[in-house]
């Protein structure tokens, strides 16, 4: 008999002519399930059986690559979550598509407790995402969004963000055309808070957005690629005395729609960009944050020497762009190289030879009778006289 999926031991106690048998459940430990990789590990180290083809393939799936792919966001609900910031979870997952994925269920993790981080690591490394945003609604935080990243199965940052306003693509109309999917957005900062070297909050958020937003990674880029444009504006509230109180910021999404330039040069074919709003439009304030330590931001930052580019030597670049090269060659003996000689040249090497032959001979000829006529004019009589 088992009861709570513990097993039950049977102990008798003799009290004069009675025995009394009572049941004690033993006491337990609870250890979590290692993960697929320290159970790989340990094989590898005790002998035991490979894993199977499916399982190697996962694992292989999960190791660090030199070039990582995109990164995937866990879009998922706090303790209670109000309509207005589910819907932001779902503008959100429109607008990272196909590299975000949404939980319906409501979670019980406090994403600023260690056990909530705990929580939040267990969920990212089971849906293999490295980004996460989790919506929740309290009398003392209304309408919260917290973002955040991972590194190496770890909170890396978060940051507490309120949702003052919300506009949501709904609220423009059918008319507008939506951002296609896969797509990579242009982000635009603006605002003198962005560039603060005193502001922590506002140089690190702006480099978790550009992370959470850009998607894939790419080497080159169409105009027809970039339908959608994202502009995040920093803006400092002032109070009545004049001192500012807080810095909103205000993210607007436009979709970009390329025009022909009329006003154009003929030989340039550069499309006019109009902007339309498009939505998710949002007015955010900066509640909490808790950003990584300069050592692990570092690592987290660090790449491998194989990822960098090796310079070429004898290689450069000119002012146009152009790629000019250097070779380093031996001197080159080319008078005493000797070629293939066709017919066509060893016939006119011939001619050539026998008119280099009556020059000669004419020159000799002509020195022959200029001697003769001086000698004659000497002694008064030819030479063969």
């Amino acid at each position: 008999m088992r009861i709570s999926g513990l097993p039950l031991v049977d102990q008798s106690v003799y009290l004069d002519d009675f025995c009394v048998t009572y049941f004690v459940r033993p006491t337990c430990t609870l250890i979590m399930a290692p993960t697929n990789n320290q159970l790989y590990k340990t094989r590898q180290l005790t002998g035991a059986k490979a894993p199977k083809a499916k399982v190697a393939r996962y694992l292989k799936s999960t190791e660090a690559v030199l070039r990582e792919p995109g990164k995937n966001a866990l879009l998922l609900q706090g303790i209670s979550c109000s309509q207005t910031m589910t819907q932001v979870l779902k503008e959100l997952r429109a607008v990272q598509a196909p590299r975000a994925k949404l939980l319906t269920k409501k979670n019980q993790i406090v994403p600023f407790s260690t056990s909530g981080q705990q929580s939040l690591e267990f969920l990212t490394t089971k849906n293999d995402c490295a980004l996460l945003a989790l919506a929740s609604h309290n009398k003392k935080r209304p309408n919260n969004l917290i973002l955040g990243r991972t590194f190496d199965r770890t909170i890396l940052d978060l940051c507490e963000l309120g949702v003052l306003r919300f506009k949501s693509m709904h609220d423009y109309g059918g008319s507008v055309p939506k951002k296609r999917i896969g797509s990579k957005p242009l982000l635009l900062f603006v605002g003198d808070g962005w560039e603060q070297s005193s502001n922590l909050d506002a140089r690190n958020l702006r480099n978790l957005l550009v992370d959470f937003y850009r998607g894939d990674v790419v080497d080159k880029l169409t105009l027809s690629g970039i339908d959608h444009a994202i502009v995040f504006t920093w803006a400092d509230v002032a109070s009545s005395n004049g001192i500012a109180s807080r810095s909103l910021i205000h993210q607007r999404t436009y979709f970009v729609k390329l025009k022909k330039n009329v006003n154009s040069s003929i030989n340039s074919s550069a499309p006019l960009p109009q902007l339309i709003p498009s939505g998710p439009d949002l007015d955010l304030v900066v509640r909490r944050s808790q950003w990584a330590e300069s050592d692990l931001y570092q690592a987290a930052r660090k790449q491998p020497s194989s990822a960098k580019p090796k310079k070429t030597k004898n290689h450069s670049t000119n002012m146009f762009g152009e790629t000019i090269g250097r070779l380093h060659v031996t001197k080159q003996d080319v008078d005493g190289r000797q070629g293939r000689k066709v017919k066509a040249l060893r016939r006119a090497e011939k001619i050539a030879n026998v008119e280099e032959k009556a020059a000669i001979e004419a020159e000799l000829e002509q020195e022959k009778s200029e001697m003769s006529t001086e000698f004659k004019a000497t002694f008064g009589f030819a030479e063969n006289q």
